[in-house]
Protein backbone atom coordinates (compact mmCIF):
# COMPACT_ATOMS: atom_id res chain seq x y z
CA UNK A 1 0.00 0.00 0.00
CA UNK A 2 1.17 3.40 -0.99
CA UNK A 3 2.13 5.57 1.95
CA UNK A 4 0.71 8.88 2.84
CA UNK A 5 2.84 10.93 0.25
CA UNK A 6 2.60 8.76 -2.86
CA UNK A 7 -1.13 9.50 -2.22
CA UNK A 8 -0.84 12.81 -2.31
CA UNK A 9 1.36 13.23 -5.22
CA UNK A 10 -0.86 10.88 -7.23
CA UNK A 11 -4.00 12.62 -6.05
CA UNK A 12 -1.78 16.13 -7.00
CA UNK A 13 -0.78 14.38 -10.73
CA UNK A 14 -4.48 13.50 -10.84
CA UNK A 15 -5.75 16.95 -10.37
CA UNK A 16 -3.32 18.45 -13.19
CA UNK A 17 -4.93 15.84 -15.12
CA UNK A 18 -8.14 17.33 -14.76
CA UNK A 19 -7.47 20.76 -15.18
CA UNK A 20 -5.98 19.60 -18.51
CA UNK A 21 -9.36 18.18 -19.51
CA UNK A 22 -7.59 14.65 -19.47
CA UNK A 23 -9.16 11.07 -17.12
CA UNK A 24 -7.48 8.08 -16.82
CA UNK A 25 -9.00 4.99 -17.89
CA UNK A 26 -8.10 1.32 -18.83
CA UNK A 27 -8.21 -0.09 -21.65
CA UNK A 28 -8.23 -4.19 -22.65
CA UNK A 29 -6.29 -4.79 -25.82
CA UNK A 30 -4.47 -7.90 -26.68
CA UNK A 31 -0.41 -7.60 -25.83
CA UNK A 32 1.02 -6.57 -29.09
CA UNK A 33 -1.54 -3.68 -29.42
CA UNK A 34 0.03 -1.99 -26.50
CA UNK A 35 2.33 0.58 -28.50
CA UNK A 36 -0.46 1.25 -30.64
CA UNK A 37 -2.62 2.07 -27.66
CA UNK A 38 -0.35 4.25 -26.12
CA UNK A 39 1.11 6.09 -29.14
CA UNK A 40 -2.62 6.93 -30.15
CA UNK A 41 -3.77 7.94 -26.43
CA UNK A 42 -0.57 10.52 -26.52
CA UNK A 43 -1.26 11.27 -30.36
CA UNK A 44 -4.77 12.43 -28.76
CA UNK A 45 -3.90 13.90 -25.74
CA UNK A 46 -1.44 16.87 -27.76
CA UNK A 47 -5.21 17.67 -28.81
CA UNK A 48 -3.40 19.56 -32.10
CA UNK A 49 -4.02 18.87 -35.95
CA UNK A 50 -2.46 15.55 -35.97
CA UNK A 51 -4.84 14.70 -33.07
CA UNK A 52 -7.86 15.38 -34.61
CA UNK A 53 -6.59 13.30 -37.93
CA UNK A 54 -6.19 10.81 -35.63
CA UNK A 55 -9.27 11.38 -34.27
CA UNK A 56 -11.02 11.27 -37.74
CA UNK A 57 -8.96 8.09 -38.85
CA UNK A 58 -10.14 6.18 -36.11
CA UNK A 59 -14.02 7.35 -35.65
CA UNK A 60 -14.53 6.99 -39.46
CA UNK A 61 -12.67 3.17 -38.79
CA UNK A 62 -15.07 2.26 -35.55
CA UNK A 63 -17.84 3.48 -37.23
CA UNK A 64 -20.68 1.85 -38.30
CA UNK A 65 -23.69 2.11 -40.55
CA UNK A 66 -26.15 3.44 -37.82
CA UNK A 67 -28.68 0.93 -36.02
CA UNK A 68 -32.25 0.79 -37.30
CA UNK A 69 -35.01 0.94 -35.50
CA UNK A 70 -36.21 -2.63 -34.74
CA UNK A 71 -32.66 -4.12 -35.11
CA UNK A 72 -33.69 -6.87 -32.19
CA UNK A 73 -36.88 -7.77 -33.32
CA UNK A 74 -35.19 -8.59 -36.92
CA UNK A 75 -32.97 -10.79 -35.26
CA UNK A 76 -35.35 -12.65 -33.06
CA UNK A 77 -37.00 -13.21 -36.22
CA UNK A 78 -33.62 -14.73 -38.26
CA UNK A 79 -33.38 -17.13 -35.20
CA UNK A 80 -33.20 -20.99 -36.26
CA UNK A 81 -35.77 -21.23 -33.06
CA UNK A 82 -38.76 -19.46 -34.96
CA UNK A 83 -41.28 -22.08 -34.37
CA UNK A 84 -40.36 -24.38 -32.53
CA UNK A 85 -43.25 -24.44 -30.35
CA UNK A 86 -41.54 -23.97 -27.03
CA UNK A 87 -42.56 -24.51 -23.68
CA UNK A 88 -41.38 -21.72 -22.00
CA UNK A 89 -44.28 -21.45 -18.70
CA UNK A 90 -43.04 -22.13 -15.60
CA UNK A 91 -44.78 -24.24 -12.51
CA UNK A 92 -46.17 -21.36 -10.48
CA UNK A 93 -44.50 -22.23 -6.71
CA UNK A 94 -45.75 -20.63 -3.10
CA UNK A 95 -42.36 -21.46 -1.88
CA UNK A 96 -40.97 -23.38 0.72
CA UNK A 97 -41.32 -23.55 4.49
CA UNK A 98 -39.33 -21.40 7.24
CA UNK A 99 -38.95 -21.40 10.86
CA UNK A 100 -38.16 -18.26 11.97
Amino acid sequence: MANAAQKKANRNYRARLTQRGLVRFEVMAPEPDRDLIRALARRLAEDGPEAELARAAVAKAVAGAPSKPGGILSALRRSPLVGADLDLGRPREEGRETDL
